[in-house]
């Protein structure tokens, strides 16, 4: 029987891998597109601010620049291991633990993804 072509490989441990952001509004989806294609530092806040409400602990709590991580929307180091690792794979950056002690509120993690993004090698095509 011959594989349908639409469907993934499985990886090593027979578990497909989703896409990161299949899960995401197809706004999130293409703000992330336009990302990839155009390096729009917008579509990179899009995106972030996606990522916060999907894995902050205390949903449904309104996000603006101004939340502090923690004490607004709940983070605990756990919560903000997951999304950094969330980050890291999505956006192709390592982080370092010291450098996300840096990172308090919303915008400024919205500013440390910049400029991770900034900073990054270029991707081969």
């Amino acid at each position: 029987m011959e594989k349908s072509p639409s469907l993934p490989e499985p990886s090593s441990s027979n578990t497909v891998r989703k896409e990161p952001l299949c899960d995401f509004p197809e706004e999130v989806r293409e703000a992330f597109r336009r990302l990839r294609e155009t390096g729009d530092p917008a579509a990179a806040d899009t995106v972030v601010l996606a990522i916060v409400a999907e894995h902050m602990p205390r949903k449904g709590v309104p996000i603006s620049d101004q939340s502090a991580l923690v004490a607004d929307l709940g983070f605990d180091s756990f919560a903000i291991t997951e999304m950094i690792f969330f980050v890291e794979e999505l956006f192709e950056v390592s982080i370092s633990n010291a450098e996300i002690l840096g990172v308090s509120s919303v915008a400024d993690l919205r500013e440390f993804v910049r400029a991770k993004l900034a900073s990054r090698e270029p991707r081969p095509e």
